[in-house]
């Protein structure tokens, strides 16, 4: 599996696949939120300034990605102050691919970018329906930052901040 910069003729396709990797959720969360959710995976944040978008590939085939947004960006459009470290956003890997290493190379490798950058700490949010998402980040030694969570669709769904210090 290789990981690497996703290129410009690549974006449409990988925003395709982030919301064919999150429908999943769509039968488990009110319509509002799933267009919330929807409309956010499918944005070019991805594209702001120092926004690095990273793919999994294995094959010529892209199995999934994941952006890393620098520290002290507004990665979430105004619903969290801007933080000191970077946040991991849109991790998604395509549902044939799952169970292989795909999201933990994805996130091991936004750790090791966050290191190679001088930080100490990287956060992401993820939403409360995503289960298996959060004992993977959990697993990588992730810890909750409540103060941060924020609910995007005023809905009673909440947008869980995590963040992982690291030396």
């Amino acid at each position: 599996m290789v990981i690497r910069e996703a290129v410009e003729s690549e974006l449409a396709f990988i925003r395709e696949q982030r919301v064919s990797s999150y429908e999943e959720h769509a039968a488990k969360i009110p319509e509002g939120h799933w267009q919330a959710l929807k409309q956010g995976i499918s944005s070019k944040a991805d594209t702001q300034a120092g926004v690095v978008l990273l793919v999994a590939e294995v094959d010529g085939r892209i199995l999934g990605s994941v952006t890393l947004f620098p520290a002290k960006t507004d990665a979430y459009e105004g619903q969290v102050e801007e933080l000191d470290y970077p946040e991991i956003r849109m991790l998604a890997v395509s549902p044939s691919a799952r169970g292989k290493g795909v999201a933990a190379a994805l996130i091991s490798e936004c750790i090791n970018r966050a290191k190679e950058q001088g930080h100490n700490e990287i956060g992401l949010h993820t939403g409360d329906f995503m289960k298996n998402a959060m004992r993977l980040y959990e697993r990588f030694g992730f810890e909750r930052l409540p103060q941060y969570d924020f609910e995007p669709a005023d809905d009673g769904l909440i947008v869980k901040a995590y963040r992982l210090t690291f030396k």
